[in-house]
Protein backbone atom coordinates (compact mmCIF):
# COMPACT_ATOMS: atom_id res chain seq x y z
CA UNK A 1 0.00 0.00 0.00
CA UNK A 2 2.81 2.41 0.89
CA UNK A 3 4.60 1.61 -2.39
CA UNK A 4 1.44 2.37 -4.41
CA UNK A 5 0.92 5.68 -2.61
CA UNK A 6 4.55 6.69 -3.21
CA UNK A 7 4.25 5.78 -6.89
CA UNK A 8 1.12 7.90 -7.26
CA UNK A 9 2.80 10.87 -5.56
CA UNK A 10 5.85 10.63 -7.85
CA UNK A 11 3.62 10.39 -10.90
CA UNK A 12 1.71 13.50 -9.87
CA UNK A 13 4.82 15.64 -9.32
CA UNK A 14 5.61 16.32 -13.02
CA UNK A 15 2.01 17.35 -13.62
CA UNK A 16 2.17 19.78 -10.71
CA UNK A 17 5.45 21.23 -11.94
CA UNK A 18 4.08 21.67 -15.48
CA UNK A 19 0.95 23.33 -14.12
CA UNK A 20 3.04 25.74 -12.04
CA UNK A 21 5.28 26.59 -14.99
CA UNK A 22 2.28 27.22 -17.21
CA UNK A 23 0.81 29.65 -14.69
CA UNK A 24 4.14 31.47 -14.49
CA UNK A 25 4.35 31.77 -18.26
CA UNK A 26 1.10 33.75 -18.52
CA UNK A 27 2.05 37.43 -18.99
CA UNK A 28 1.05 39.91 -16.29
CA UNK A 29 -0.89 41.94 -18.86
CA UNK A 30 -3.05 39.03 -20.05
CA UNK A 31 -6.25 40.70 -18.84
CA UNK A 32 -5.35 44.23 -19.92
CA UNK A 33 -7.50 45.23 -22.89
CA UNK A 34 -4.87 47.29 -24.69
CA UNK A 35 -1.92 45.32 -26.00
CA UNK A 36 1.81 45.87 -26.53
CA UNK A 37 2.58 48.24 -29.38
CA UNK A 38 -0.94 49.59 -29.81
CA UNK A 39 -1.79 53.26 -30.34
CA UNK A 40 -4.31 55.12 -28.20
CA UNK A 41 -5.94 58.35 -29.35
CA UNK A 42 -7.20 60.66 -26.62
CA UNK A 43 -10.06 62.78 -27.98
CA UNK A 44 -11.27 65.62 -25.78
CA UNK A 45 -11.26 69.28 -24.82
CA UNK A 46 -8.87 71.44 -22.77
CA UNK A 47 -8.74 68.86 -19.97
CA UNK A 48 -7.39 66.32 -22.44
CA UNK A 49 -5.19 68.90 -24.17
CA UNK A 50 -3.55 69.65 -20.81
CA UNK A 51 -3.54 65.93 -20.07
CA UNK A 52 -1.00 65.43 -22.86
CA UNK A 53 1.51 67.64 -21.06
CA UNK A 54 4.12 66.19 -18.69
CA UNK A 55 2.32 64.64 -15.70
CA UNK A 56 -1.08 65.11 -17.36
CA UNK A 57 -3.49 62.18 -17.28
CA UNK A 58 -2.68 61.10 -20.84
CA UNK A 59 1.02 60.82 -20.10
CA UNK A 60 0.38 59.17 -16.74
CA UNK A 61 -1.92 56.56 -18.29
CA UNK A 62 0.70 55.67 -20.91
CA UNK A 63 3.36 55.39 -18.20
CA UNK A 64 1.02 53.31 -16.07
CA UNK A 65 0.45 50.84 -18.89
CA UNK A 66 4.19 50.60 -19.46
CA UNK A 67 4.77 49.88 -15.76
CA UNK A 68 2.36 46.95 -16.18
CA UNK A 69 4.37 45.61 -19.12
CA UNK A 70 2.38 47.15 -21.98
CA UNK A 71 4.17 49.78 -24.04
CA UNK A 72 1.79 51.93 -26.06
CA UNK A 73 1.81 55.20 -28.00
CA UNK A 74 -0.45 58.16 -27.31
CA UNK A 75 -2.13 60.22 -30.03
CA UNK A 76 -3.15 63.47 -28.27
CA UNK A 77 -6.37 64.92 -29.71
CA UNK A 78 -7.60 67.44 -27.16
CA UNK A 79 -8.53 71.00 -28.17
CA UNK A 80 -9.53 73.67 -25.67
CA UNK A 81 -13.19 74.67 -25.69
CA UNK A 82 -14.34 71.89 -27.96
CA UNK A 83 -17.77 70.34 -27.71
CA UNK A 84 -19.26 67.17 -29.16
CA UNK A 85 -20.13 68.73 -32.54
CA UNK A 86 -16.58 69.98 -33.01
CA UNK A 87 -15.05 66.67 -31.97
CA UNK A 88 -17.27 64.87 -34.46
CA UNK A 89 -16.23 67.30 -37.21
CA UNK A 90 -12.51 66.66 -36.66
CA UNK A 91 -12.70 62.95 -35.81
CA UNK A 92 -11.33 61.83 -39.18
CA UNK A 93 -8.50 64.36 -39.21
CA UNK A 94 -7.35 64.07 -35.60
CA UNK A 95 -8.11 60.41 -34.82
CA UNK A 96 -9.11 58.02 -37.60
CA UNK A 97 -6.50 59.19 -40.12
CA UNK A 98 -3.80 58.27 -37.58
CA UNK A 99 -4.95 54.64 -37.43
CA UNK A 100 -5.17 54.14 -33.66
CA UNK A 101 -6.18 50.83 -32.10
CA UNK A 102 -8.05 52.60 -29.31
CA UNK A 103 -9.66 55.93 -28.63
CA UNK A 104 -10.65 57.39 -25.28
CA UNK A 105 -13.49 59.91 -25.52
CA UNK A 106 -13.77 62.73 -22.99
CA UNK A 107 -16.59 65.07 -23.97
CA UNK A 108 -19.42 66.86 -22.21
CA UNK A 109 -18.01 69.58 -19.96
CA UNK A 110 -18.19 72.34 -22.59
CA UNK A 111 -21.48 71.06 -24.00
CA UNK A 112 -23.00 71.94 -20.62
CA UNK A 113 -20.68 74.65 -19.26
CA UNK A 114 -21.05 76.90 -22.32
CA UNK A 115 -24.75 77.35 -21.61
CA UNK A 116 -26.60 78.77 -24.61
CA UNK A 117 -23.49 78.24 -26.72
CA UNK A 118 -23.36 74.63 -25.59
CA UNK A 119 -24.96 71.51 -27.05
CA UNK A 120 -28.37 70.22 -26.02
CA UNK A 121 -28.65 66.73 -24.60
CA UNK A 122 -30.48 65.45 -27.68
CA UNK A 123 -27.85 66.83 -30.06
CA UNK A 124 -25.10 65.58 -27.78
CA UNK A 125 -26.54 62.07 -27.95
CA UNK A 126 -26.51 62.19 -31.75
CA UNK A 127 -22.94 63.55 -31.91
CA UNK A 128 -21.45 61.12 -29.40
CA UNK A 129 -23.21 58.13 -30.94
CA UNK A 130 -21.83 59.08 -34.36
CA UNK A 131 -18.32 59.41 -32.93
CA UNK A 132 -18.51 55.95 -31.40
CA UNK A 133 -20.09 54.42 -34.51
CA UNK A 134 -17.47 55.95 -36.83
CA UNK A 135 -14.66 54.66 -34.61
CA UNK A 136 -16.05 51.15 -34.32
CA UNK A 137 -16.79 51.08 -38.03
CA UNK A 138 -13.11 51.86 -38.65
CA UNK A 139 -12.03 49.09 -36.28
CA UNK A 140 -11.05 51.47 -33.46
CA UNK A 141 -12.01 50.29 -29.98
CA UNK A 142 -13.51 52.95 -27.71
CA UNK A 143 -13.28 53.80 -24.04
CA UNK A 144 -15.84 56.36 -22.89
CA UNK A 145 -14.92 58.65 -20.01
CA UNK A 146 -17.76 60.21 -18.07
CA UNK A 147 -17.35 63.98 -17.86
CA UNK A 148 -15.66 65.33 -14.78
CA UNK A 149 -17.41 67.90 -12.61
CA UNK A 150 -18.03 71.56 -13.40
CA UNK A 151 -17.11 73.00 -10.02
CA UNK A 152 -16.40 70.67 -7.13
CA UNK A 153 -19.99 70.94 -5.88
CA UNK A 154 -22.23 68.11 -7.00
CA UNK A 155 -25.37 70.12 -6.24
CA UNK A 156 -24.75 73.10 -8.51
CA UNK A 157 -26.89 73.64 -11.61
CA UNK A 158 -24.17 72.66 -14.08
CA UNK A 159 -23.46 69.36 -12.38
CA UNK A 160 -27.14 68.52 -12.12
CA UNK A 161 -27.46 69.09 -15.87
CA UNK A 162 -24.21 67.24 -16.57
CA UNK A 163 -25.52 64.17 -14.73
CA UNK A 164 -28.05 63.59 -17.53
CA UNK A 165 -25.24 63.66 -20.11
CA UNK A 166 -23.22 61.21 -18.06
CA UNK A 167 -26.22 58.91 -17.65
CA UNK A 168 -26.40 58.76 -21.43
CA UNK A 169 -22.67 57.95 -21.69
CA UNK A 170 -23.07 55.03 -19.29
CA UNK A 171 -26.01 53.70 -21.29
CA UNK A 172 -24.16 54.13 -24.59
CA UNK A 173 -21.09 52.31 -23.25
CA UNK A 174 -23.29 49.34 -22.36
CA UNK A 175 -25.14 49.43 -25.68
CA UNK A 176 -22.03 49.73 -27.84
CA UNK A 177 -19.89 47.46 -25.62
CA UNK A 178 -17.33 50.19 -24.97
CA UNK A 179 -15.04 50.29 -21.98
CA UNK A 180 -16.18 52.85 -19.42
CA UNK A 181 -14.07 54.94 -17.07
CA UNK A 182 -16.61 56.55 -14.73
CA UNK A 183 -14.44 59.52 -13.81
CA UNK A 184 -17.37 61.62 -12.63
CA UNK A 185 -18.25 58.98 -10.04
CA UNK A 186 -14.59 58.68 -9.04
CA UNK A 187 -14.31 62.44 -8.63
CA UNK A 188 -17.45 62.68 -6.54
CA UNK A 189 -16.27 59.87 -4.31
CA UNK A 190 -12.87 61.47 -3.76
CA UNK A 191 -14.41 64.82 -2.86
CA UNK A 192 -17.00 63.24 -0.55
CA UNK A 193 -14.32 61.24 1.27
CA UNK A 194 -12.02 64.23 1.80
CA UNK A 195 -12.29 66.17 5.05
CA UNK A 196 -10.40 69.10 3.56
CA UNK A 197 -12.12 70.19 0.35
CA UNK A 198 -9.37 72.79 -0.26
CA UNK A 199 -11.86 75.49 -1.13
CA UNK A 200 -13.21 73.63 -4.15
CA UNK A 201 -9.74 72.91 -5.52
CA UNK A 202 -9.14 69.40 -4.26
CA UNK A 203 -8.77 67.93 -7.75
CA UNK A 204 -8.94 71.00 -9.98
CA UNK A 205 -7.11 74.30 -10.34
CA UNK A 206 -10.27 76.29 -11.06
CA UNK A 207 -13.17 73.93 -10.44
CA UNK A 208 -12.92 72.38 -13.92
CA UNK A 209 -9.36 71.88 -15.13
CA UNK A 210 -7.34 69.21 -13.36
CA UNK A 211 -4.56 69.92 -10.89
CA UNK A 212 -1.84 67.27 -10.35
CA UNK A 213 -4.09 65.19 -8.07
CA UNK A 214 -6.94 65.45 -10.57
CA UNK A 215 -4.74 64.23 -13.39
CA UNK A 216 -3.69 61.26 -11.27
CA UNK A 217 -7.34 60.53 -10.48
CA UNK A 218 -8.21 60.53 -14.18
CA UNK A 219 -5.23 58.36 -15.11
CA UNK A 220 -6.14 55.81 -12.44
CA UNK A 221 -9.69 55.64 -13.80
CA UNK A 222 -8.41 55.03 -17.33
CA UNK A 223 -5.97 52.35 -16.17
CA UNK A 224 -8.65 50.53 -14.18
CA UNK A 225 -10.98 50.64 -17.16
CA UNK A 226 -8.25 49.10 -19.32
CA UNK A 227 -8.08 46.23 -16.82
CA UNK A 228 -5.11 46.93 -14.59
CA UNK A 229 -5.37 45.28 -11.19
CA UNK A 230 -5.23 47.22 -7.93
CA UNK A 231 -1.65 46.04 -7.48
CA UNK A 232 -0.67 47.21 -10.98
CA UNK A 233 -2.33 50.59 -10.41
CA UNK A 234 -0.49 50.96 -7.11
CA UNK A 235 2.79 50.23 -8.87
CA UNK A 236 1.98 52.85 -11.51
CA UNK A 237 1.14 55.44 -8.86
CA UNK A 238 4.41 54.80 -7.06
CA UNK A 239 6.28 55.77 -10.24
CA UNK A 240 4.36 59.01 -10.82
Amino acid sequence: MRTNQLTRRKASCPALVISALMSLSIPAFADISVKEGEKIAFLGDSITQAGARPNGYVRLAIRGLESAGVKTTAIPAGISGHKSNQMLARLERDVLSKNPNWMTLSCGVNDVWHGKRGVSLEDYKVNITKIVDHCQGAGVKVMILTSTMIGEDKGNANNKKLSTYNDFLRELAREKKCLLADLNADMRARIAASENKKGGKLLTSDGVHMNPDGNKMMAVGVLKAFGLTAEQVKKAQAAW
